[in-house]
């Protein structure tokens, strides 16, 4: 039983809120990536780091 419980957590993805963390002309900003697994929250944030990188900033992932 503690192996079928055990198996069943390991099986299951891990979601939590990311934050993305862009910079543009000096300021900076924070994005919230809600409930999501950590892949997702990486594409998300490129997806914003190249809209940041048309004017000349970026992203990263905190």
């Amino acid at each position: 039983m503690i192996a079928i419980v055990g198996g069943a957590f390991a099986l299951t993805s891990c979601k939590k809120d990311y934050s993305c963390e862009c910079t543009v002309s000096g300021s900076t900003y924070t994005l919230t990536i809600p409930d999501a697994k950590k892949k997702d929250a990486e594409n998300a944030c490129d997806t914003w780091s190249s809209v940041y990188t048309l004017g000349g900033g970026s992203c990263s992932l905190k």
